[in-house]
């Protein structure tokens, strides 16, 4: 449905299938969850939201029929256990009949939130038949992002999404390597030869995997459908100006060392149509005030042509009941051009007097550029 549009801003909202946070919160009961999905999708109508960013695959499972990965255990309470309908293609098939966007959001290493036993996962689940692919730590599991079939396997998981369904984008999450995950001393398989860390910085090992993985994607998504839009929400701070002058004038733990993740590299090579900072401190913090971080990320993207939305927390008091002023705030910098609010349980339960908010702040409906 063509749609006047007078006004163009993203807005989004985060659906968390981890840990049942949003959605689905019935189990094993395909009609309990379309009914709970379409409850979901008309407040957000009617709040004039125009994108629904949903968690299709939370921990190394799907919310969609797949060759090579197992159903997710949120459905039914059974990992590998098949719903009865195809969640994916009900989902899209709702969102749009609304004149809204999907776009499937990813955790491309995760494998489990708790627990390191391989044999509780389904039997096909990649994780289980290619143990070699795995990272244990802080009693969880994840996939190693340096390994090459593990970025063909996440690159193949990307085609059957982007090519059997209609989703309007896909977007990861700023878990790359897990935070503090040690350096063993020979992790190096594709990039040096020599078994040593002699031969490469360990940090510019691990973003280049990180950077190879994000590559890989967006070419593989605009081989499939060019119209599919593909980003990242990494944590907000690059690295802090103490660091780095180009960092921004905060006092953070730095996602470029601690989660070996570069956003500016992604920015600077376009393989990313839009970045979406989780910038979830309040305007008054003192050491990592919202604006800030937002001047700093309209500067980065600025003369690009990355789309800048900024991810906003509405699940803490401090920042739910100033969602109006910040919302004002990412209107002030032309850079940016939407927002994604974590998340929708914060909406449905009103918290911090949101829906209010959400009323005056979102009164016109608005289009996506």
């Amino acid at each position: 449905m063509r749609v006047d549009c007078k006004l163009y801003e993203f807005r989004g909202v985060w659906v968390a299938t981890v840990y049942d946070i949003d959605w689905p919160k019935t189990k094993n009961d395909a009609e309990a969850q379309k009914k709970e999905f379409i409850q979901l999708l008309d407040k957000l109508q009617s709040l004039n939201f125009n994108v629904v960013m949903v968690q299709i695959r939370p921990t190394s499972d799907t919310f969609y029929k797949s060759k090579i990965n197992p159903w997710s255990s949120y459905l039914t309470g059974t990992q590998g256990k098949d719903p009865g309908y195809d969640p994916l293609q009900f989902m899209l098939d709702e969102t749009h009949k609304r004149n809204m966007q999907f776009y499937g959001w990813l955790n491309p290493y995760r494998i489990t939130t708790k627990g390191t036993d391989l044999s509780v996962l389904a039997d096909n689940n990649p994780a289980k038949l290619n143990p070699d692919w795995v990272l244990e730590f802080n009693d969880a599991l994840s996939y190693n992002p340096e390994d090459r079939e593990v970025i063909n396997y996440l690159a193949t998981t990307v085609f059957e999404i982007v090519s059997n369904y209609n989703v309007d984008g896909i977007i990861f999450d700023e878990y790359f390597y897990p935070e503090g995950y040690p350096m063993p001393k020979c992790e190096c398989k594709w990039i040096c030869k020599c078994g040593c860390w002699e031969c490469v910085n360990v940090g510019d090992y691990r973003r280049s995997a990180i950077n190879y993985l994000i590559k890989t994607i967006y070419r593989v998504i605009k081989a499939t459908n060019p119209k599919v839009q593909f980003g990242i929400s990494p944590f907000p701070v690059w690295k802090n100006k103490s660091s780095d002058i180009n960092g921004s004038n905060t006092n953070a733990q730095e996602g470029y060392y601690a989660l070996y993740s570069d956003p500016l590299t992604w920015i600077q090579e376009g393989t990313v149509d839009f970045i979406a900072p989780q910038i979830y401190w309040a305007t008054n913090d003192k050491k990592n005030p919202y604006e800030t971080l937002v001047r700093w990320w309209s500067n980065v993207v600025e003369g690009t042509n990355v789309k800048l939305y900024i991810a906003q927390s509405i699940n803490k008091a401090e920042t739910a009941k100033e969602l109006d002023k910040q919302i004002a705030i990412n209107r002030e910098y032309p850079e940016v051009k939407g927002n994604i609010l974590f998340s929708y349980r914060d909406i449905a339960s009103n918290n911090g007097g949101i829906v209010q908010q959400l009323e005056k702040a979102y009164s016109e409906k608005a289009c996506i550029l």
